[in-house]
């Protein structure tokens, strides 16, 4: 079984995969002062309750935005579980042509990217919807193009909420019509509806770029919500930066 880790800055998302079936997923809060020895009872714990035990992890990689947490995971599987993690980063193999920067790709942008390419046929565009909202690119022939970044919702929103006295944290559900009555459904609207406009906006302008065919993926923690205000998502797919992991793990480390 492979141990697959996204280190992301809100959320820690773990996965387990038997050959190339996902059995367990799960989401923790990223804390970035915790301990490996911390870390690792939770994830032991998660495991067990899906009757996973450590024993039976034979490979683990993961991908971090999180330099500080990178050791952490590094130590916690190989003393936990007994195997060297492949940590994701410039050098390894992917299969996929990249037409980018490779110094500043983030490894979850190449995780999810090469994710939405093994499972959809190109060109793609795929929305990952986290603490940032961050857009890619892949062309027809199955090249990484590049993409766009945006501050994320909950970002946006943390930021709109401490900076304006009269404004109280809402809760970010769709509203039903624009025109707000008060100022909950006001701020709902502005924020759900505004971020629906930049997701079709900047995907229209990529599919002019790459292809009016292009494949429309959603993934990250508000994608679930997004999908239902925005018009551009063909598919949506939560675990799309843990099959990417799995996939870059076949491509580096897994036997012949």
């Amino acid at each position: 079984m492979l141990l697959a880790i996204d280190i992301g800055n809100t959320n820690v998302k773990l996965g387990v995969f038997e050959a190339a079936e996902l059995r367990a997923t799960w989401r923790v809060a990223t804390d970035a002062e915790r301990l490996a020895d911390e870390y690792a009872v939770l994830f032991l714990n998660l495991l067990r309750l899906k009757k996973i035990e450590p024993e039976s992890i034979t490979g683990a990689v993961f991908a971090s935005v999180v330099p500080s947490l990178s050791s952490v995971f590094e130590d916690l599987v190989q003393r936990y579980f007994g195997v060297r993690a492949l940590r994701v980063g410039a050098g390894v193999r992917t299969g996929m042509r990249i037409l980018y920067e490779a110094r500043e790709l983030a490894p979850d942008r190449l995780a999810v990217a090469l994710g939405a390419l093994r499972l959809h046929r190109p060109p793609l565009v795929v929305v990952h919807l986290g603490t940032g909202t961050v857009f890619e690119a892949i062309s027809r022939d199955g090249d990484y193009l590049g993409g766009a970044i945006a501050p994320g919702i909950g970002v946006a929103s943390d930021a709109l909420f401490e900076r304006a006295a009269m404004l109280r944290s809402v809760e970010l559900r769709p509203p039903k019509q624009a025109i707000g009555t008060n100022t909950a459904s006001a701020m709902q609207s502005g924020i759900l509806f505004g971020y629906a406009e930049l997701i079709d906006g900047i995907v229209r302008r990529f599919k002019n770029e790459i292809g009016d065919d292009a494949w429309v993926v959603g993934t990250g923690g508000w994608a679930p919500l997004m999908h239902q205000v925005a018009s551009s998502f063909d598919h949506v797919d939560l675990n799309l930066s843990l099959h990417g992991l799995r996939i870059i793990y076949d491509l580096n480390e897994a036997p012949s």
